[in-house]
């Protein structure tokens, strides 16, 4: 929004006296005009007053850098407006407002995914990673088009666990704090706090009559982001990935090792929810499934190429089945492409969630950081899934009602049928 910066004359430069009658049809004129703008002004700002900012400021028209004249003349007049205006100015600190114009610089970029870290959101982010963090044991993931935090799946032995937390539900408070303007990663630093501290978490919920409110205790939460199990004859096994962290390969390696132990003949990939994670951490993977080939490649704004290849000598031997929806994202959807590309198992469950960019965090010296979006990623056959997600070969509709209260999974059940006719 531009605003019309001018200087008043505060001057009363004499004038010369006119008669009564144009003196009278003047005023006259005038009136009409006060009265029509001040009508103007109530009808368009209601109780919003109108000042022109006294100050003149002057400057060149083009620099090339937003650090320059004219940013630093405008910004110290903001702060002066703030100053001498502002209603609660002593409540806002200088270090509040510096903040503000970091994370107004990314957001100005129009870019969901890229967003500036403060220290303490950056904590959270390494914390994430490393996965070992005080919370809810609940993953937060941002969706695009309602711009609203969600939750996009809950971790067995947190408070949210033992809650009718669900996922699907959209964030609108934490405490008394709205963050329905929050990226995710703003969401999680206020959600995270000391052991044992209770948060209060407000959602909407599709179909609910109101809002509902959950209070939650923060427990230490050890993140392990693979679980695997195998079915009742022992011949398809499970394993759930709920995100790709630095431990997420270790973990998963040694789950498919026992698994083929007890000689397993299927394997159920269950990748939803998985908001996605580390590239470095999904190609590990990918590499222990695919044969060999492209895995994913990216390519940055001058159209230089990354490539992320397997050699085949790991690829699995078992018949695949991957489950997906519509909060499998990111790294969940490299290797459900891949997968799907290299006719490697059957993709099933819903359209993901279409996130085909891939995002760098770049420290600054005073433990801040600002995370950029820094290149497109495609499947091993060209896709770009930003617009679609990956499109199941099988589409199952997750049936909620059913999943919730009286513990059936469709999809999973769909996935067990597929196996089971291609193992007899």
């Amino acid at each position: 929004m531009e605003n019309n910066i001018k200087e008043i004359n505060n001057g009363n430069p004499k004038r010369k006296r006119k008669g009564f009658g144009s003196g009278f049809l003047c005023g006259l004129i005038c009136a009409i005009f006060i009265a029509s703008v001040a009508f103007l002004g109530q009808y368009l700002h209601k109780n919003v007053l109108v000042h022109i900012y006294q100050k003149p400021l002057e400057f060149a028209d083009e620099y090339d850098s937003v650090l320059n004249e004219r940013s630093l003349i405008k910004i110290e007049a903001i702060e002066d407006i703030i100053e001498r205006n502002f209603y609660r100015a002593g409540t806002i600190s200088n270090e509040q407002l510096e903040e503000g114009l970091y994370r107004g610089m990314v957001e100005a970029l129009n870019d969901p995914y890229s967003q500036y870290f403060s220290a303490a959101e950056l904590a959270a982010a390494n914390a994430n990673m490393e996965g070992v963090f005080y919370g809810i044991g609940a993953l937060i993931s941002y969706d695009v088009d309602r711009e609203l935090a969600v939750i996009s799946g809950i971790i067995d032995g947190g408070s949210a666990s033992e809650s009718d937390l669900r996922e699907g539900d959209y964030i609108v408070k934490v405490d008394d704090i709205d963050v329905t303007n929050f990226t995710s990663s703003e969401v999680v630093a206020i959600v995270r706090g000391q052991e044992d501290t209770i948060v209060s978490l407000t959602v909407y919920r599709e179909n609910a009559a109101d809002y509902l409110t959950f209070e939650l205790v923060r427990r230490r939460v050890d993140k392990r982001t693979v679980e695997s199990g195998i079915t009742e004859d022992e011949n398809i096994g499970y394993i759930y990935i709920s995100e790709f962290d630095n431990l997420t390969v270790g973990h998963f390696t040694e789950a498919l090792s026992d698994l083929k132990e007890l000689g397993i003949r299927g394997l159920i990939l269950d990748l939803r929810s998985n908001p996605g994670g580390n590239i470095n951490s999904v190609t590990e993977i990918a590499r222990q499934i695919l044969p060999k080939g492209m895995i994913v490649y990216t390519e940055d704004r001058q159209g230089n190429r990354n490539e992320y290849t397997g050699d085949g000598r790991n690829e699995l031997d078992l018949h695949l089945a991957v489950l997906v929806n519509e909060f499998s994202a990111s790294a969940a959807e490299i290797l459900a492409g891949a997968i799907q590309d290299h006719d490697k198992g059957a993709i099933i469950g819903q359209a993901t969630f279409g996130k085909a960019s891939v995002q760098r965090i770049i420290n600054i010296s005073d433990n801040t950081a600002v995370k950029l979006t820094v290149s497109n990623y495609f499947t091993p056959l060209g896709r770009n899934i930003g617009d679609t997600g990956i499109i199941p070969d099988i589409e199952v509709m997750l049936d909620r009602d059913a999943y919730y209260e009286e513990g059936i999974d469709n999809q999973m059940e769909m996935a067990v049928e597929v196996l089971t006719e291609l193992i007899y």
